[in-house]
């Protein structure tokens, strides 16, 4: 077989030739030292320089993540990160790749990740950093990768963006279109999608859903985050993620009260208290969400991602001079005894009332993964649109194998809900 390119034939032989040149003339390079760490930076900064859409992440933020002294995966785990020159020496790409045993043992077969994907329209270049990634992860004893995903949880940089490339939220993937391409092209196939619903708060609810939420609303207690508190909230966070997530994930490792309470001691600058509410029965936690501002309104406005003096300085202006007009719904979880109970119709409406009441004009829910059937038919009840679809990929290093989607298993959900009906009808 051979190839027409403007009216020249070239056999398979010459077409290998010229991709071995391709690789050769590319040089992968390990980061291990503050130029290159920078140059793993700017390679985004680079290509998305004329992006009106993208938002540059902090530095500070992203370094954390591999950071073993701040990354509880660490214990457990490895990673690793690239980046690609061409042969003048110019930055083309970048990747990471990781591992944690704990998490990678939990699949059918030990799976790794590849995160903080950049890359020219170069499937030669995009192949030699998924190369790289996959010769790493097997030479550690796993047998796939997800990708592009974080080292971490899935709350922030987990997918990649295939529908909807507008003005990214806080902490959603952001990414060229070609990249699926790209993704596809090496031999990843879609492990789940990931939906982000919009919701303009002026417009009003149906009117039969607040009425049952507002009816429903008598049977329940409400209470919002306060630092004030913290360790009890804390520990309801963790309570409550739990036990709706591992029903989702098979790699779900539990959140433990140290980890959450890093998370939002970080996150504190943005935290606004009256946007995380929590749903009691009786003092037991059933059901929270946590909503952050949108600080990408403000992040696209410093440019970098580095948190300089005087950044610091205009990102307090920004904060404090009504630039925030959205929100990210980071996180709604009930759980499952209490998911038919209309519990999540009244944490809702509780939490979307609140946020109106800080300014806030749009409601980012980002993500439901399109394996969680029941939230995805409530924001859909609810009249709102999916505004953006994000992807995991996975690749299996064995090529025979068939790839699978991931399903929640609905029949042991099923059993589980009719082991608690007494529990819900009490409610009910």
């Amino acid at each position: 077989m051979s190839v027409s390119k403007n009216n020249k034939i070239f056999s398979p032989r010459i077409i290998f030739s010229i991709l071995q040149y391709q690789f050769e003339r590319m040089k992968l390079i390990q980061v291990t030292n503050d130029e290159i760490r920078r140059e793993f930076y700017d390679v985004a900064r680079t290509l998305y320089k004329n992006d009106a859409n993208w938002v540059c992440p902090l530095d500070v933020e992203i370094e954390s993540i591999f950071d073993p002294t701040d990354n509880i995966l660490f214990h457990g785990g490895e990673a690793i990160r690239w980046i690609l020159r061409d042969e003048a020496g110019k930055a083309i790409g970048r990747v990471a790749a990781f591992f944690n045993h704990d998490k990678a043992a939990k699949n059918e077969q030990p799976t790794g990740g590849l995160g903080f994907f950049e890359c020219i329209h170069d499937q030669t270049a995009a192949d030699i950093l998924f190369n790289a990634c996959r010769d790493w992860l097997k030479e550690r004893g796993m047998e796939a990768m997800d990708g592009p995903i974080t080292f971490g949880e899935n709350i922030t940089y987990w997918g990649l963006l295939i529908d909807g490339f507008t003005l990214p939220a806080y902490g959603m993937p952001y990414n060229f279109p070609y990249y699926n391409e790209l993704f596809v092209g090496y031999g990843f196939t879609i492990y789940f999608e990931q939906f982000s619903y919009e919701k303009d708060l002026s417009e009003p609810f149906p009117e039969r859903q607040v009425k049952f939420a507002m009816h429903m609303k008598e049977k329940f207690q409400m209470e919002h985050f306060s630092f004030r508190n913290k360790e009890k909230y804390l520990n309801d966070i963790c309570t409550v993620y739990n036990s709706v997530w591992k029903d989702f994930h098979e790699d779900y490792t539990p959140l433990d009260y140290a980890e959450i309470e890093k998370v939002l001691k970080k996150a504190k600058p943005i935290i606004n208290e009256k946007m995380i509410w929590f749903v009691y029965d009786q003092g037991k936690p059933v059901a929270m969400v946590i909503v952050f501002p949108d600080v990408n309104q403000i992040l696209k406005k410093l440019g970098n991602g580095q948190l300089t003096f005087w950044n610091k300085l205009k990102f307090l202006y920004y904060k404090n001079t009504g630039t925030i007009t959205r929100a990210r719904q980071l996180i709604t979880a009930v759980i499952p005894e209490y998911q038919r109970s209309g519990v999540t119709g009244v944490l809702f409406l509780t939490m979307v009332d609140a946020v109106k009441k800080e300014k806030i004009k749009t409601l980012d829910m980002s993500w439901v993964g399109d394996y969680n059937t029941t939230v995805n038919k409530i924001y859909r009840l609810l009249g709102l649109p999916v505004v953006k679809t994000h992807a995991t990929f996975r690749y299996l290093f064995d090529r025979t194998k068939e790839p699978q989607r991931f399903t929640n298993i609905e029949t042991e959900k099923a059993k589980r809900l009719e082991a608690t009906k007494d529990v819900r009808c009490k409610i009910e």
